[in-house]
């Protein structure tokens, strides 16, 4: 049955934007008044829609069961990669349904572990989240960084190691930061922005990042100042401290393009930056050094990424492991080496190089899989790595170096039969030839009869890469006999900076068209058909669903765009927004106008069209994309809709872009999602 929708007045706001030739393009927004959160309007229209919604959820036969299942299947203890400094080891924590992790600490990597902070603490409705943890070098001291509501403003403060007490020191608006200590632990740096205005927090846009150095034991008030750049307001600062403690390396960001300056200063003279790198060229990554020499992670001239020496004394430049057939993910610095995690068709692998490059061996991981967390000292053998898969849970593992294994440290216990399942990798081809990687995780006895109830998940996007991670929600969707299937589209990382580019500005339909054809593959290969097909991304992902349920709603059955960016025109305005027009362009460059109009989901709902059943699902505090974006996306598709099946969307408060979401919000949520797609697509088979 067809809910009966709130109200959603429409106003006759109009922008006005510019085409190459110098004519005027004129694009009403009549739900502009949307883009106030906290306007009455708005807070009426969010209590009106969830009211909907609830009924709706209420009364999915397979809720209370989803519900149940996944409380059972997300209590098992979930053991984070350790890591260690001084002669302490560090990790998080949760035996099984604490809302948040617990930080812990240990002397040896197997335990005993004692609490350090648990966060579970800081709030009554589990909302506040550790969105940072630092420890200095000799172990002593923790800065950590909390965030609210799922908000991205992180608030640092310090504490004492060994009586797990806070120290006096807090530190306010910062945010896209970590804190990188000195050797001597004496202060860290971090970043931060000027308050923002009132009315501002959760949708102002962040300009002007500075780079702070905090002293422990002194106000924020005293803080000294490192680096700002007023006349560049979209830069922002990353630090790093070499391990010698000689120099503070500086990347220079600007939005989400993977590119950067490289700054160096000698701490020793606090002197000024050299400018090792003055313009965005390419993307440079420090590993560590040797003295004057710098070694780096870089795609400059090797899109897929490459390492190399660079003496900062003498400007000489040398490879040290050369661009290789598939990309260079992650390199860490070891005693007398270099570890190096390759992508491979979307899955992790490890080697082991010499300082010089040189190949020595691979390290066997357990499968088919991805690295979760790898943890690295330049002068500590003792590595640890978190492994994961889709059908196995993360788990840390602690290696020796050079000649060790990966050993467990942890075998968690599951109410799940992963035997029954299996993974396996297929390509389809998209419009113009291109092979697109997905996952297919099903029953080993799955039919091919096109009846299989199917969600197709991806992101396609700003140099991400979707590799296999481990769900205890699509565990649930996998018993009652779903199929769950994630596509490796272009504008990720997968294959390299190559891939990425082919999916971005005036290429951003490539994205599209490699989902639709993931989709048409999966139909033609018999897993399933338009009638059982589902499609789910959040963030990035939520403009992808909204752009492929838009140009074929023929092609699915359910679409859930979740914290979804549906408004290209207008998302620069808004928080970090602006930094995404590396990825997507500007409604205010003439030259990309027409290609953002043409896939903005927003502006592509024509009306009278039959649209996939859809559940919207945002967070009143996201200040990543902010809900005015499914806002207005839920209005027009509600008025626009010509057929029956429901358009709902899901507004839940206290919550944010879904980093730092409690435990139980995510159940609820899952259960609504996984009741909503079994209604849509079919039950269990």
């Amino acid at each position: 049955m067809t809910p009966s929708y709130p109200e959603s007045p429409r106003g006759d706001h109009v922008d006005v934007y510019t085409d190459p030739h110098g004519r005027e393009v004129r694009v009403p927004d009549p739900y502009r008044w949307l883009e106030d959160p906290d306007s009455p309007e708005t807070r009426a229209w969010v209590e009106a829609q969830n009211r909907v919604t609830g009924a709706y959820l209420e009364a999915l036969p397979a809720r209370a069961a989803y519900r149940e299942r996944l409380t059972s299947l997300w209590n098992y203890p979930k053991e984070g990669t350790p890591w260690k400094r001084g002669e302490r080891y560090f990790r998080q924590f949760n035996p099984g349904l604490l809302n948040q992790p617990v930080l812990e600490v240990a002397d040896d990597p197997r335990g005993p572990w004692r609490t350090l902070l648990d966060p579970n603490t800081l709030s009554a409705d589990g909302t506040v989240a550790l969105a940072g943890a630092s420890v200095s070098e000799d172990g002593r001291r923790l800065a950590y960084g909390t965030q609210s509501g799922g908000s991205d403003w992180v608030t640092w403060q310090v504490r004492d190691v060994a009586t797990a007490e806070d120290l006096p020191d807090r530190l306010d608006w910062s945010k896209f930061s970590g804190a990188e200590w000195l050797p001597d632990g004496s202060g860290f740096y971090y970043s931060a922005y000027d308050a923002p205005t009132e009315g501002g927090v959760l949708t102002g846009a962040n300009k002007n990042q500075r780079l702070m150095f905090h002293r422990v034991g002194t106000p924020q008030a005293e803080d000294s100042l490192v680096i700002a750049r007023p006349d560049e307001p979209d830069w922002g600062f990353r630090p790093q401290v070499t391990h010698d403690g000689r120099f503070l390396v500086l990347h220079v960001w600007k939005g989400t393009d993977p590119k950067n300056l490289l700054w160096v200063r000698d701490l020793a003279s606090d002197g000024p930056w050299t400018e090792l790198v003055p313009d965005f060229r390419a993307s440079f990554e420090l590993i560590g050094n040797e003295g004057d020499v710098l070694l780096l992670k870089t795609d400059e001239d090797a899109p897929r990424e490459k390492v190399i020496a660079w003496d900062i004394s003498t400007g000489e430049r040398r490879d040290l492991i050369p661009e290789g057939p598939h990309k260079l993910d992650y390199v860490a610095a070891v005693p007398g080496g270099l570890l190096a995690v390759t992508l491979e068709d979307a899955s992790h692998r490890v080697t082991l190089h010499g300082r010089d490059g040189t190949r020595q061996r691979e390290i066997a991981l357990p499968g088919l899989g991805s690295l979760m967390g790898l943890s690295t000292q330049e002068d500590d053998p003792e590595v640890f790595l978190g492994f994961t898969s889709f059908l196995t849970p993360a788990m840390p593992y602690r290696l020796l170096l050079p000649d060790g294994e990966p050993e467990p440290l942890a075998d968690p216990a599951l109410t799940f039969d992963a035997s029954a399942y299996e993974v396996t990798q297929e390509f389809a081809t998209s419009r113009d030839g291109t092979r697109v990687p997905l996952f297919l995780v099903a029953r080993k006895d799955m039919v091919r009869d096109g009846q299989n109830p199917t969600l197709l998940y991806g992101y396609g996007g700003f140099n991400i890469s979707l590799t296999p991670a481990f769900s205890p929600s699509r565990l649930a969707w996998l018993e009652r006999g779903g199929v769950y299937v994630q596509a490796n589209l272009r504008g990720g990382g997968e294959y390299g900076e190559e891939w990425h580019r082919a999916g971005t500005l005036g290429q951003k339909q490539n994205v599209f068209d490699d989902f639709i054809a993931v989709a048409e593959h999966l139909i033609a290969s018999g897993v399933t058909s338009p009638a059982h097909l589902g499609i789910q991304g959040g963030s990035n992902g939520g403009l992808l669903v909204g752009a492929c349920m838009t140009q074929r709603p023929d092609l699915f059955a359910a679409a859930i765009p979740q914290v979804g960016v549906l408004d290209m025109l207008r998302y620069q305005h808004f928080t970090i927004g602006w930094a995404w027009a590396s990825d997507y362009g500007r409604a205010d460059d003439p030259q990309m106008l027409a290609a953002l109009l043409a896939y903005s989901p927003l502006h592509n709902l024509k009306e009278g069209t039959a649209y996939p059943a859809t559940l919207i699902t945002t967070g009143d505090h996201d200040d990543r994309v902010v809900p005015a974006h499914s806002f207005k996306f839920a209005a027009e598709l509600q008025r626009a809709h010509g057929g029956e099946a429901p358009v709902l969307i899901r507004i839940q408060t206290r919550a944010g872009h879904g980093a730092g979401k409690p435990t139980a919000l995510v159940i609820e949520e899952a259960a609504d999602v996984w009741a909503f797609l079994e209604d849509r697509l079919g039950g269990p088979r």
